[in-house]
């Protein structure tokens, strides 16, 4: 028997995702989660895992990774009924390690505006594929005027006229990630795991995966395996002094959401190695960043360099909104440092 309080922390979660984060993005999944909110079943298999293993992505990819893709809830609640016990080893050996190409997108114009060269240290890079910006192409839609950088792998991401779109890749000498369970490009296991992790509806984020893994592969970043909140100063340390370091991350900070001390831990030890930091995250965990004051919508991530926010931005890298000056103004600092 489920705890009342367990379960509703449950329900409550699954139904955030059904309100705010799937829908227009996979309404497979917007179905899926509103049912699991309201499953008694559903609700007591999730219970009997640790809260850190609820997260609706990870359940979610546990499935697709062992049955193929979600197609509806008959569908995802006859899978877990059969399939339970080994959806569960997924979850419990697993995290969710998205891992977007596409983001490279959305920040090339602020590592571009930087100091060149510059020296890249990745938090939560998954498989590395974010730590590559300088092998990928670009196309920006610019309110109409097309801005390409050319590459084997073209990202398509519309900016709008404030944006300062780069006309070239930047100049990156030196690069590192930090994970705490790093991925290989070239696993099978951990690129099925990947692949996975995929939602119904955006099939077309797979294509771009594929060919990101296969750039990887050809010359992997280098990913070590440590915890951001304690082993990023000794990273950092390894960097070149003559090239601008950038410390950077997108969708890991979520991950702390009940750790402040661990978040503030981190951004101590970002801002006392002296580089750039660049978060790409939803405003709800940046520390000092008001979202209601930037304007931002549910689901969407904000761009800060340093702390400060610069940019909306689509979590998936489709498109970038630079802040106006006022914007950046009303929405730094917010009331509570550390929310």
């Amino acid at each position: 028997m489920v705890e009342a309080d367990t379960a509703e922390r449950i329900a409550r979660i699954y139904r955030r995702f059904a309100e705010t984060e799937a829908p227009g993005r996979s309404a497979v999944y917007a179905e899926i989660s509103a049912k699991i909110a309201e499953d008694p079943e559903m609700i007591a298999f999730l219970a009997g895992m640790p809260p850190t293993k609820w997260q609706p992505n990870l359940f979610y990819g546990a499935v697709q990774y062992r049955t193929g893709p979600v197609r509806d809830w008959p569908g995802f609640r006859a899978a877990v009924a059969a399939d339970g016990p080994e959806i569960r080893a997924v979850m419990s050996r697993r995290a969710t390690q998205t891992n977007e190409p596409s983001r490279c997108a959305t920040l090339l114009p602020a590592l571009s505006a930087l100091p060149q060269p510059i020296a890249l240290i990745e938090v939560g890079a998954s498989a590395g594929l974010c730590l590559l910006p300088d092998r990928y192409g670009y196309d920006y839609d610019q309110e109409g005027v097309a801005r390409r950088i050319p590459g084997s792998l073209v990202f398509p991401c519309r900016a709008n006229a404030a944006t300062p779109v780069p006309d070239r890749a930047p100049e990156v000498v030196w690069r590192a990630g930090l994970d705490l369970d790093p991925l290989d490009p070239a696993d099978p296991d951990d690129r099925a795991w990947l692949d996975a992790l995929i939602w119904p509806g955006e099939e077309e984020r797979r294509p771009r995966l594929h060919a990101a893994l296969e750039i990887a592969r050809a010359d992997p970043p280098r990913v070590v395996r440590g915890d951001l909140r304690a082993d990023l100063p000794a990273l950092a340390a390894e960097a070149p002094r003559d090239a601008t370091l950038v410390v950077f991350h997108t969708a890991v900070l979520a991950y702390l959401h009940q750790d402040v001390a661990g978040r503030r831990s981190f951004v101590d030890s970002v801002r006392a190695t002296g580089a750039v930091w660049l978060a790409n995250e939803v405003p709800q965990v940046l520390p000092g960043v008001d979202p209601d004051a930037v304007g931002v919508r549910p689901g969407d991530f904000v761009l800060a360099r340093d702390g400060r926010p610069v940019a909306r931005t689509d979590p998936h890298g489709t498109w970038v909104e630079w802040l106006t000056p006022a914007e950046r103004a009303r929405g730094w600092p917010a009331p509570s440092p550390f929310p």
